[in-house]
């Protein structure tokens, strides 16, 4: 493996992780929110705050990587 595949393996694990940590605690925010609200939801009542967690996750799981690739190929393109 060369150098520029581990700088973007790098890239694609860090803003990875960070987008998980981010998605997971703004889902679980969102979640705890909606307990605290002044007029609770049904879908407040309803929802699994757990599987909502583990959704905002994925997502940010996604979004990390799609912009860890978008701006690699952003600077490989300016070079």
């Amino acid at each position: 493996m060369d150098i520029k595949s581990k700088r973007l393996l790098l890239l694609v694990v860090s803003c990875s992780i960070s987008g998980v940590i981010l998605g997971g605690t703004s889902a679980w925010a969102e979640s705890k929110m909606c307990w605290h609200a002044d007029t609770v939801t049904s879908e407040c009542l309803t929802q699994n705050i757990v599987e909502k967690t583990i959704q905002g996750m994925s997502t940010g799981l996604l979004a990390g990587a799609g912009a860890a690739f978008g701006a690699a190929w952003n600077l490989r393109h300016q070079d």
